[in-house]
């Protein structure tokens, strides 16, 4: 079943609810949509399931060959933080979560701040990742960008101004080309993406969606901060599955040295530079980055978990 048109939402008008499955790890609020390979999918920062699913639908389109499985990471939307604040326990948290599905094992993909936990679950459970797809993601200690840090006290309060949200919220929508601004700095390049009948309302998506139950996500986001401001970098030499690494060159978020460092480490890693790409590259480059991660699942042996 395709997509219908969201009218400015994450989630797909067609699309079914979420649900909040019990696993060994604990709860984990959860989407599923489609058939096929499972494929897992991490949100970033100030994300959920929603935003997970967005991930999805620009990297591989609108009707992805596969049973994909949205997640809200622990601290996000449906997902309580409780003891999973390690990316180490996220994995785990994931593994539970096939097991609960009946699923032996699936693609992963993860966007930002979803890469650790992505990576963790790699490491921490080889037989149940069936390959590795990372845009623009941490992999390793991160510094926060002072323009991101000085807004966080900020957002702390707004979050519990529901009607500052709403005119927050407003203003993204009407104009969009001032939000895309803040992280697309070619405005040229910002005013093409935003024009892009593909890319541009799923850039839009982004920057509404993550306004919608701002204080849900806020606990998420704020422990990423912690967490990532203290780990080690993140060794994959012992990575043996398909990898694919997307990260822009002028990444001003998650420095692309991350990347790098993790295409170069593992045994089966592929790195697709993105010349002048910041940080949502996913959008500005929307094409060149869907047909390489089309063409990569292609490659990654089947059957897996369905």
């Amino acid at each position: 079943m395709p997509f219908r048109p969201t009218n400015g939402t994450a989630v797909p008008s067609g699309a079914p609810a979420p649900s909040i499955l019990q696993t060994s790890g604990g709860p984990v609020e959860t989407l599923q949509f489609g058939d096929g390979p499972a494929l897992l999918a991490l949100h970033g920062g100030m994300g959920g399931y929603d935003q997970s699913l967005l991930l999805v639908r620009a990297a591989l389109g609108d009707e992805p060959a596969a049973r994909v499985i949205a997640v809200s990471r622990p601290g996000y939307l449906g997902t309580p933080l409780g003891s999973r604040a390690t990316p180490e326990r996220q994995a785990d948290l994931y593994a539970g979560l096939l097991d609960r599905l009946g699923v032996s094992a699936s693609l992963a993909v993860a966007v930002s701040a979803g890469g650790p936990s992505a990576l963790q679950f790699v490491l921490r459970h080889p037989s149940r990742c069936a390959g590795l797809i990372l845009v623009s993601c941490c992999t390793g200690q991160l510094d926060v960008p002072p323009e991101v840090a000085s807004r966080i006290p900020m957002m702390k309060l707004i979050a519990r101004l529901p009607w500052l949200i709403g005119i927050m919220r407003w203003r993204a929508e009407r104009n969009p080309l001032k939000a895309a601004r803040r992280s697309i700095r070619d405005p040229a390049l910002a005013a093409r993406t935003l024009a892009d009948p593909i890319a541009g309302p799923l850039l839009r998506e982004l920057q509404s969606g993550t306004l919608r139950r701002l204080s849900e996500r806020l606990p998420g986001t704020l422990n990423d901060i912690d967490q990532f401001s203290s780990i080690s970098p993140i060794s994959a030499a012992r990575i043996e599955v398909p990898m694919l690494v997307v990260h822009g060159n002028a990444d001003r978020v998650v420095p692309f040295a991350h990347g790098q460092r993790v295409a170069a480490s593992a045994p089966n890693a592929e790195l697709l530079a993105i010349d002048g790409g910041e940080h949502v590259s996913l959008f500005t480059h929307l094409d060149s980055i869907r047909a390489k991660v089309r063409a990569f699942i292609a490659q990654v042996p089947t059957p897996y978990g369905a």
